[in-house]
């Protein structure tokens, strides 16, 4: 699952490793309120070394079982700015494509995308500051599913795709619910398009532990960390009436 984010992190500790006194703070992948550096970019031979294991792994579970086999990739959604569309490739294969070209001969592929960030010349541009960014600092892009999906479908050649998570991060509902829905508006094109989407999966259920803080609050059920109670939101019910409706047009504008 996400070997994209486990080589990054290992590169990561690599890094540290190698310059102990250089940084010392953990750098999450997910939250990005904090001034600081950039992530480093996955390490391309840590990648190839993941998909060899990935494709071992994926032969003893189909000499084994009869389950479907596939890996999810979380996806950057990267879009380029004028006269960066090398710079953007150079980007997509560290960070996308190298695992999702390890994903040839799976019976799947998992998606993964909450926000998008642009490209320029000379790498990836941080999230501007903005009252409308989530509460882990991203873009408020819920185009970015979509961009993810054509992507990994041009790059796969036609795998079937699996959405694993989409979601977004705030304390507002309705903006969750206007969030999701705008989400599955893009979904319903790139399926419209003929891209093969078996799936969708929210992210989450609840209220969850988001790489070292509770603060993110991405669930549709609240959780009382105190008494640990348990809330349904309103986008849960809403999120639940699209699924049963099984179409769009429960999706509130």
């Amino acid at each position: 699952n996400e070997p994209n984010m486990l080589a990054m992190m290992a590169t990561m500790r690599r890094m540290m490793t190698a310059a102990p006194d250089a940084q010392q703070d953990w750098q999450s992948p997910t939250v990005d309120q904090d001034p600081r550096p950039q992530l480093p970019p996955p390490d391309p031979e840590i990648g190839a070394r993941l998909v060899l294991a990935h494709r071992a792994a994926r032969e003893i579970v189909r000499a084994r079982t009869d389950a479907k086999v596939g890996w999810t990739i979380a996806n950057r959604a990267f879009v380029a700015r004028a006269g960066a569309e090398e710079k953007k490739r150079e980007l997509e294969y560290v960070w996308e494509d190298l695992y999702l070209l390890g994903s040839a001969g799976d019976d799947f592929v998992g998606v993964q995308s909450y926000s998008s960030q642009w490209v320029n010349e000379d790498g990836i541009e941080p999230h501007p500051d903005s009252p409308e960014n989530t509460l882990v600092g991203t873009a408020y892009r819920p185009d970015a599913i979509g961009i993810a999906i054509r992507h990994t479908a041009s790059v796969t050649g036609g795998i079937p795709i699996l959405i694993t998570e989409n979601g977004i991060a705030t304390a507002d509902d309705a903006r969750r619910i206007a969030y999701t829905g705008e989400a599955l508006r893009h979904v319903s094109a790139a399926v419209g398009e003929g891209i093969d989407v078996r799936g969708y999966l929210h992210w989450t259920l609840l209220d969850n532990y988001e790489w070292g803080h509770w603060e993110p609050t991405f669930g549709l059920i609240s959780v009382d960390r105190e008494t640990f109670v348990r809330t349904p939101k309103p986008s849960l019910a809403w999120l639940g009436s699209v699924a049963r409706a099984g179409a769009l047009t429960a999706v509130a504008r």
